[in-house]
């Protein structure tokens, strides 16, 4: 056994041809904390209720228990990257792991509003640490572009379906346990993730970082976490001037930010990772890919509790049926690429596949259960098309020892578009909704759905007038999104022709590598 994480090495023999079984078993160990992350993005869904209950938090403490893990998650994904970078990744994933391990346990607990909310943000710094981490050592991992595509397509699977799987386990848990059981499913795969994690996964970082760029930090977070906020209110409170503000002020720090990583010695994020071709088109159509499926939930969703009227439960097990196709639509891509179809083409189809999912969105009526189902499944085979080709070419044309920059800023920039696409299309669906309800309708009609049928026993036929105007606001919310994609289409088809995910570099003696790769053998 040994390790050597301070040497310039190569990586292992094993690992600069093809991977084994032993990487591939530690790919099911990476999936665990990427698993998790992504389920506590939703795992609260059902559990809000139950925990309204028993805290009795202010509603704006409900607000904080809900968004605080996403706006700590997306704040400091571009930190970790950076810092995954310069300590290790493995070791900082074993430390988001112990922290997000700790912080489930006392959300569990939590016997006040406070120390739920404080949990919660530890679980976004936790999750901050992790998501990029596990893409830098997939990385390490799988060298051959081949292998690494399909690990990849892996890893885009397992990050869409963990999402759709936390508010049916929520729901699940919530029924029959009490609430803090959705947060103590962490903890076996956290500690089975610290006992396997030493022995299977590698360590690597770069060697010659140069010194970490503290003032990067509160900028970067100072960029994002405005902007998020903004356009995640938007859908739900409208054009707000406060939420103007905010998303302005944002992008003013943006700029900040940018300037700070074009003139720093050591910036957090090298300039040079979009030199590399292919990098930048990756970001921006990751960006697009992460609107439209974002964009699409938000009606979805709401769609199936309060038009269709299904229970929560009852909606959530429905929305599940879409994500069995996800399972096919990344290795069906790969092996395309893999047999000389170019990723171009391939990029193109899938968005033009979920352009077509949203094509079928546009043609639901009030009573169109399996149409939307449909269109939620081809959406979703579309947009995982899309994401698992994307990141294989975003990070196989980054640096081995940037990774964790790299994957962060994907991950950052897929935050910004979900954000984006339901303050976008909510913002188109709520217009039109409000053009189409009854001016005779109460002012609370005139807001929402649910508010509509909040007073709707007090109006004959309002519920039947509020459910079709929000079908119609969700038609034309649709049609935007279908343009939308098909330019992003046309758009992939341009950029990605020629680019193609340069093959791994042979070190040699004369020509070491910025990389320290390591592990146990």
């Amino acid at each position: 056994m040994t390790t050597n994480p301070t040497s310039t090495t190569t990586p292992p023999p094993a690992r600069a041809g093809r991977a084994g079984r032993r990487e591939w078993t530690a790919l099911g160990v990476l999936m665990l904390p990427l698993l998790l992350v992504s389920m506590d993005v939703s795992v609260l869904y059902f559990a809000v209720p139950a925990i309204s209950a028993d805290l009795e938090p202010t509603g704006t403490q409900q607000l904080w228990i809900f968004d605080i893990y996403g706006f700590v998650l997306a704040g400091l994904l571009m930190t970790m990257g950076s810092l995954g970078d310069r300590v290790g990744h493995r070791r900082l994933l074993l430390i988001g792991a112990t922290a997000f391990g700790t912080a489930s346990l006392m959300a569990a607990y939590a016997n006040s509003a406070e120390t739920l909310i404080a949990a919660r943000a530890i679980l976004g710094i936790g999750g901050a640490t992790l998501m990029p981490s596990t893409m830098a050592i997939l990385r390490t991992l799988f060298t051959d572009p081949a292998q690494r595509a399909k690990a990849i397509g892996l890893w885009s699977g397992v990050m869409t379906a963990g999402i759709a799987l936390g508010s049916v386990m929520s729901g699940v848990l919530v029924e029959h346990f009490w609430w803090g059981s959705v947060f103590l499913v962490n903890l076996p795969a956290m500690a089975l993730l610290l006992v396997l994690g030493p022995i299977l996964l590698p360590e690597s970082k770069d060697l010659a970082p140069g010194r970490f760029d503290w003032l990067s930090v509160p900028l970067s977070m100072a960029a994002v976490l405005p902007v998020v906020y903004g356009l995640k209110e938007i859908p739900s409170e409208g054009w707000n001037v406060r939420y103007v503000v905010s998303i302005t002020v944002g992008l003013l720090f943006a700029a900040l930010f940018v300037h700070r990583q074009r003139t720093a010695a050591a910036p957090m994020i090298s300039p040079d990772l979009f030199r590399g071709r292919g990098f930048a088109p990756s970001v921006g159509l990751n960006l697009v890919c992460m609107f439209a499926l974002m964009g699409s939930s938000y009606f979805t969703t709401q769609y199936l509790q309060s038009v269709l009227g299904k229970g929560a439960l009852e909606a959530a097990l429905w929305a599940l049926l879409p994500s069995v196709p996800i399972g096919a639509a990344a290795p069906v891509a790969t092996q395309l690429v893999q047999k000389g179809v170019n990723r171009a083409y391939v990029v193109t189809a899938g968005f033009a596949i979920a352009a077509t999912g949203f094509v079928l969105l546009s043609l639901a009526g009030t009573d169109a259960l399996w149409l939307v189902l449909t269109a939620c499944a081809v959406l979703a085979v579309g947009g995982v098309t899309v994401m698992s080709q994307i990141m294989d070419l975003a990070m196989g044309s980054a640096p081995v020892e940037r990774a964790g920059s790299a994957s962060s800023l994907l991950e950052t920039g897929a935050e910004f578009g979900g954000a984006l696409g339901m303050a976008v299309l909510g913002s188109i669906g709520t217009a039109i909704y409000r053009h189409e309800i009854p001016a005779s309708a109460p002012d609370a009609a005139h807001q929402t759905l649910g508010g509509a049928l909040a007073v709707a026993d007090r109006v004959p036929g309002l519920a039947t007038a509020a459910r079709e105007a929000f079908t119609s606001g969700m038609q034309g919310a649709a049609i935007a999104g279908a343009v939308l994609l098909a330019g992003a289409a046309g758009l992939a088809a341009v950029t990605l022709r020629r680019v193609q995910a340069p093959e791994p570099a042979c070190e040699t003696p004369d020509a070491p590598s910025k990389l320290s790769a390591s592990g146990v053998r």
